[in-house]
């Protein structure tokens, strides 16, 4: 029985998307876009976008293709673009391939695409579709278009408890809940993140570097909440500034010799006059946004997950559940706050996903907000 014209789409598109995956950690700011020239059945070329600055995933697969890519049908993960930015556009690479039809899983969000690279297309006589896989699409690109549209990065927070919901003893101590296997792959998602922030607790007790060992393709900037800028001089963030750079949010009681102190050690500050922290750690998020920092680990303590769950910034959850028993009313569970009334409040997970990591469960889901609060800050400047 011979596949349908439906079914081909669909399987040359699933292929565009697992290409488009390989850009995580790479291609930021810009999104992952995956690429398929066909006839019919046939794959005559394949792309994605592999390293920000590098060649789009449209064009990748036109030069594999070659000459094969005329009255070809191309499929890709994200319209493409239309405008000149660190590459030519897309779009006029198409027209001048003969490509005969082009299908599209997801409009691109950004204002200098949003549907003109479509436009252009069609006006070309270029069959175009749009629609195909479309939640899968948007789902892989999920932090591209937060700060895109909300201008604030993706938030995926992180936490190690044990399985009775704990992340430290009463005494605070903490190392180690989880498993080698556990914090080994915890550094591999540290080497695709554009900052890892922590609270000034987190890092006072934990006294962490911070850094993805081995390093993976991004050197994550380092972020520290310290609204009284206690951080130590020789904690090992600061002693560290050569190998990753430091941010220090602070607030308006941090002490002017303290950070001073910390600006001459090699530290960067952002400085915010709001007495409340969650209008702080906003204004934090906003500037994020505007420096095009698209994936954000947060790796505790639980005041900043609870401050976040509040102001509805957590975008995604990675948890893992040691098989050991802590107890202790004291003792920290992951978030929190002063969290919800009743169970018809909480918020639901999506998309969840299981591992195991050793004799550790690793849970990964999405958030899934009913109604997200506006973001206060700005669209960022344009991307490439």
């Amino acid at each position: 029985m011979s596949a349908t014209p439906a079914s081909i789409d669909e399987r040359h598109m699933r292929r565009a998307l697992e290409l488009a995956a390989r850009g995580e950690g790479a291609v930021e700011p810009n999104p992952q876009v995956g690429c398929v020239l066909a006839h019919g059945e046939e794959v005559v070329g394949e792309g994605w976008h592999a390293r920000f600055g590098g060649p789009h995933a449209e064009r990748v697969a036109l030069d594999a293709a070659g000459a094969r890519a005329r009255g070809a049908t191309l499929y890709v993960t994200l319209e493409p673009c239309c405008h000149f930015g660190k590459t030519p556009p897309c779009t006029q690479a198409v027209i001048s391939a003969g490509i005969a039809r082009v299908v599209v899983a997801q409009r691109d969000p950004y204002p200098e695409v949003a549907g003109e690279g479509l436009r252009e297309l069609q006006a070309a006589g270029i069959v175009v579709e749009l629609g195909l896989l479309t939640a899968e699409a948007e789902s892989l690109n999920g932090p591209y278009r937060k700060r895109i549209l909300r201008g604030r990065p993706w938030i995926l927070a992180k936490w190690a408890m044990t399985l009775d919901g704990k992340m430290a003893t009463r005494t605070g101590h903490s190392q180690w809940i989880s498993s080698p296997a556990s914090r080994q792959f915890v550094h591999q998602v540290r080497g695709r993140m554009d900052a890892i922030l922590i609270g000034a607790r987190t890092a006072e007790a934990d006294n962490p570097l911070l850094t993805a060992r081995p390093p993976g393709p991004r050197t994550p900037l380092r972020i520290v909440l310290d609204s009284q800028a206690t951080l130590s001089l020789q904690s090992q963030l600061v002693q560290t500034i050569g190998d990753a750079p430091l941010l220090v949010a602070v607030g308006p009681e941090a002490e002017r010799q303290r950070c001073r102190a910390l600006e001459a050690a090699g530290c960067e500050l952002f400085a915010s006059v709001a007495r409340d922290p969650a209008q702080r750690l906003e204004e934090l998020l906003d500037e994020l946004g505007r420096r095009r920092l698209t994936n954000v680990l947060v790796e505790g303590g639980a005041r900043v997950f609870g401050t976040l769950l509040e102001i509805q910034e957590i975008d995604e959850v990675l948890a893992f559940i040691a098989p050991k028993l802590i107890g202790g009313e004291s003792a920290l569970s992951p978030i929190g706050g002063l969290g919800i009334g009743n169970m018809a409040q909480a918020i639901r997970l999506e998309q969840t996903r299981v591992e195991r990591f050793e004799e550790d469960i690793c849970v990964r889901a999405r958030v899934g907000w009913p109604v997200r609060r506006p973001a206060m800050g700005k669209l960022p400047d344009g991307d490439a």
